[in-house]
């Protein structure tokens, strides 16, 4: 929806040098175009400037030296590099990276207006504080004293539980693994970031389905596919530069793309088949797809026997999908569906995609669990061109989910158990007894002290019922008194009247972002509210880690601006502030008393994180990457030749060992064609070696030249001896073996990594070999089966599919069954699902504040279909009332267009400053509100959350449109 300028933005008052000059005097071209950033991107500009452009002398572009930095966008998880130009210490011009092999010199709009994010006028230049209802600038040691004093007070009256700290998934590694540290040493589990509500059904579900939950291949890696099936993803607009792999794959592999989606998208345009299905359904229509499949004989016997456990059980509950039942819970013809089957069925190896859609569901975990069990019955996983290509959103979102910003983990998903702390203890070289003391406790059901140190934290998704929920119903021991919401979007959340209600409750409200964000308005707050400017990730250092898992290196650009601080000096401000900073830091160097050294962080999780490989990864060999992107290999992604010769791009995870054992990384999870030594890799051994009698472990094979030519389980220090590999580790590796357990040393709590390096030694998995497991009996539905929404209105199908029973976790009682008895559907008729939009990106803060991405989308909008905007008496560009069945409702412009189906409304998530018809922009700073604000479609949206990871539902709520 591109509109023309209106009156009804904001314009750029302040806006100083070329861009403001250029209306009153000529200047050169190339001179513009540094002074303005729109090198890339933006020529059209140039015309709305009203200045003349003249030829370039020699003298005037010789004039000053351009340094060029590369940088990596902070946008989306595709990766793409930035090469800044930055003169006498002004970024002053950019170009995307043409020797990337991820982007190939291509940009969408938000990448190319990066420097405007780092130079932009909105962002906030200083320490604030709300009091008597009015901003008020103060210094920053005023900022940490206050917040830190008012934290410890709340500390001691109600325990460190009743701070809540949420990190962020644009940190880069070294602030994501330093946050969640943090937490520990303030001793709290009550600590999560974005992933929670964008892809922790993901993680859950691929997780348990064959060890790792991240993106199987690349994107890279798609030029292969020979099929690519997307289901609730738009990558046209929400990774824009991945769309030069998917046409690559379907341009000169005549690769057919199948897209399912309740809307009609800019992906969709591209597809050969496009499957319209109601919002909600998506393991009906996977087993509808699989009932074709199976019914046909084109299932992958030999795949299933050898490396798969538990696919009787899924066609026992597929059987039940004939096509006409399939019909009737999604809307899906069953003769499209057995199209799409068998091109699935004659075009392999092909490749699964998947983003939010999929995700942010009551049974969400059942939905992503359904797309794998698809690729494994098409024996698409483990080869290229096939896999689970999981599209991640933000930037580090990848990188800060692995490094355990979250309430259920430490860093490298090694959970909360005692092993795990024990561990941790060991890299961070910890008292163990000092960590657990930091932690409070709880009583047990048999009346014991029982630590919260195990107990997983409450999860973003329920902050507000944190602080609302009587803690006689949590298993927390007071409520949230204190929030810090540090680069975070609370629009992009659900409940959001709740939400404003949770803030007001709030002893503290505390925001690191470069922008105010949409927290420091939407609450009605007079005092106990501090605004922190945290720099962008452009004036500092660190890694990042793309969808593919695959590490790039962000060198500083600039010099923080303002009076911002890069978020590693933030948090070493508040380390020193509350006492442990010797402890904290103590195998950290540091470049002053409040600045770690980033290369440092990295190396001391290189020493942890031996689960996901995230160990060979050193400073040294991700820089020799960024420096020589031109070597390696498009498609493929290993160089070819140079310094970085048969390495992976990246070094994708895992990249097994010490960085001295040079492992390349792994490019395609499972492919056991190759050796283990050279990114091969099997299925992870994480679930036993047999259930009810049945082998788990893989059926006579094996990755490559494997010296254990069968299924074998996860690598133990007693293993080793038993095979008599023992005597290959080095004095240094046994003795650290010793130190940790002895014998019950494993893989992945030997810090020497002698056992993954003489595993790999004998091209060997150090997790073992065994059988992905198509049945999770660990989770609430074993075998993933449709469930109807709790906001459904098809009652006819509440009997014969519902939700689960109301229940308690994550130290919260979960609403369910409680809220499906209840029909709304009368007066809440349509369906209500939300997504993205292309020139934003998030919660909107930042991208909303930049004015040439402002320029290009300025209303918040809700799309209608035309039969349905006909019988509501409502005609395209009129405002109009979304209101959800929980009250909430929003002020919108109606976009009337078949994109979505009848009775199905779509709103984007990106925008906010307004609230139920009311414009807050007089709340902001001033001079840091966004050009553009709008409603937020989750105050429209209602509760419901996933059955396992407490994943917000946003894609299948109700609403009622009433003309404004």
């Amino acid at each position: 929806m591109l509109k023309k300028k209106t009156n009804g933005v904001a314009r750029r008052p302040q806006r100083t040098g070329i861009l403001s000059d250029i209306a009153e005097k000529s200047v050169d071209r190339r001179s513009f175009l540094r002074g303005s950033g729109l090198a890339i991107g933006g020529l059209a500009a140039i015309s709305a400037t009203g200045g003349t452009v003249t030829q370039a002398s020699a003298q005037s572009a010789a004039a000053t030296a351009v340094e060029t930095i590369k940088s990596v966008c902070t946008h989306c998880s595709v990766g793409c590099t930035v090469v800044a130009e930055v003169s006498n210490g002004v970024w002053t011009g950019q170009e995307p990276g043409w020797d990337s092999p991820f982007n190939l010199g291509a940009h969408c709009a938000k990448g190319a207006a990066v420097r405007e994010h780092a130079h932009g006028e909105r962002r906030l230049k200083y320490p604030m504080k709300k009091e008597g209802g009015e901003w008020k600038r103060i210094s920053w040691d005023q900022a940490i004293d206050e917040i830190g004093d008012g934290m410890m007070n709340i500390r001691e009256e109600s325990g460190p539980d009743s701070v809540y700290w949420l990190g962020s998934a644009k940190h880069n590694n070294e602030q994501a693994y330093l946050f969640r540290k943090f937490a520990a040493y303030w001793g709290t589990n009550n600590v999560d970031h974005q992933a929670r509500i964008c892809h922790s059904t993901t993680v859950a579900g691929v997780a348990n389905t064959w060890g790792y939950g991240a993106m199987t291949n690349s994107y890279n890696d798609i030029h292969n596919s020979k099929a690519i099936f997307i289901i609730g993803g738009n990558p046209a607009e929400a990774h824009p530069v991945s769309l030069l792999h998917l046409l690559k794959a379907k341009e000169q592999n005549n690769a057919p793309v199948i897209v399912c989606d309740p809307r009609f998208t800019r992906t969709a345009a591209h597809a050969d088949e496009y499957v319209r299905f109601r919002p909600g359904t998506d393991v009906a229509l996977v087993w509808g797809i699989l009932w074709h499949i199976f019914d046909n004989g084109w299932e992958d016997k030999e795949f299933i026997r050898t490396r798969v456990w538990g696919m009787d059980q899924i066609q026992e509950e597929v059987a039940k999908w004939t096509p006409e039942e399939v019909e009737r819970v999604t809307g899906a013809p069953g003769s499209q569906l057995k199209r799409v089957a068998r091109t699935m069925a004659n075009n392999r190896p092909g490749t699964v995609i998947w983003c939010m859609g999929g995700t942010q569901h009551t049974n969400g975990n059942n939905n992503t669990r359904a797309y794998c069990v698809l690729q494994l019955a098409l024996g698409n996983m483990g080869t290229s061109g096939g896999g689970t290509n999981i599209f991640r959103g933000h930037d580090n979102v990848q990188g800060a989910t692995d490094l355990g910003v979250l309430s259920h983990t430490l860093p490298g998903y090694y959970g909360l158990s005692a092993g795990a702390w024990a561990h941790w203890g060991r890299v961070w070289g910890e008292d163990a007894d000092w960590l657990k003391g930091q932690f409070a406790s709880t009583k047990s059901a048999d009346g014991k002290d029982k630590s919260l140190q195990n107990l997983t934290g409450i999860p973003v998704s329920r902050w507000i019922d944190g602080v609302l929920e009587d803690p006689d119903n949590m298993d927390n021991p007071d409520k949230v008194r204190a929030m810090v919401l540090w680069g975070h979007a609370p629009n992009s959340q659900t409940r959001q009247k709740e939400m404003k209600t949770a803030m007001e409750k709030l002893d503290m409200l505390v925001v690191v972002d470069p922008y105010p964000t949409v927290s420091a308005v939407l609450h009605d707050r007079t005092d106990g509210v501090y605004l922190l400017p945290a720099c962008t990730q452009f004036e500092t250092r660190g890694s990042v880690t793309a969808s593919n898992r695959s590490f790039q290196w962000r060198d500083k650009v600039v010099d923080p601006l303002f009076e911002s601080k890069p978020d590693e000096v933030i948090m070493a401000k508040f380390v020193n502030k509350f006492g442990w900073g010797d402890r904290f830091f103590r195998n950290i160097e540091m470049e002053d008393a409040e600045t770690p050294n980033v290369e440092s962080i990295t190396r001391e999780f290189n020493k942890g994180m031996w689960t996901i490989g995230y160990t060979g990864q050193s400073p040294e060999r991700i820089k020799t990457h960024m420096a020589n992107q031109h070597t390696f290999d498009r498609t493929t992604l290993q160089a070819v030749g140079g310094p970085a010769d048969g390495d992976y791009y990246g070094l994708p995870w895992p990249s097994w060992g010490t960085a001295e054992m040079n492992h390349p990384g792994t490019p395609n999870l499972y492919d056991m064609s190759k050796r283990v030594s050279e990114g091969g890799l099997t299925f992870r051994a994480r679930f036993g070696v047999e259930r009810d009698g049945d082998n788990l472990l893989a059926e006579g094979v094996y990755s490559k030249d494997s010296d254990i030519q069968d299924g074998y389980p996860e690598f133990t220090m007693q293993m080793l001896m038993d095979l008599g590999w023992d005597s290959e580790l080095t004095d240094e590796e046994r003795a650290s073996i010793d130190a940790v357990a002895g014998p019950k040393t494993n893989w992945k709590t030997d810090l020497s990594g002698g056992i993954q390096r003489v595993a790999i030694a004998h091209e060997c998995a150090p997790f073992g070999n065994a059988k992905a497991r198509a049945v999770v009996w660990t989770f609430p539905d074993p075998v993933p089966v449709h469930r109807e929404p709790l906001y459904t209105n098809r009652r006819d199908l509440v009997e014969d599919y519902p939700t689960y029973e109301d229940r308690k976790f994550y130290r919260l009682p979960t609403m369910y069954a409680s809220i499906q008895k209840n029909d709304f559907s009368k007066d809440y008729p349509m369906i209500l699902t939300s997504g993205r939009l292309v020139e934003y990106e998030g919660g909107g803060d930042e991208t909303r504040s930049n004015p040439w991405l402002a320029e290009l989308q300025q209303d918040m909008f809700v799309e209608i279909n035309t039969r349905d905007a006909n019988n509501l008496g409502v005609r395209d560009g009129e405002q109009v009332w979304v209101e959800g069945p929980e009250g909430g409702k929003v002020k919108v412009m109606a976009m009337v267009t078949e994109r979505v189906g009848e009775g199905v409304a779509f709103m984007p998530f990106h925008f906010g400053g307004h609230l139920e018809g009311e414009d807050l922009r007089g709340k902001y700073p001033d001079g840091a509100d966004p050009y553009v604000l709008g409603e937020s479609t989750n105050t429209a949206q209602t509760y419901g959350y996933d059955s396992v990871t407490q994943m917000q539902e946003t894609k299948c709520t109700l609403c009622k449109i009433s003309a404004a």
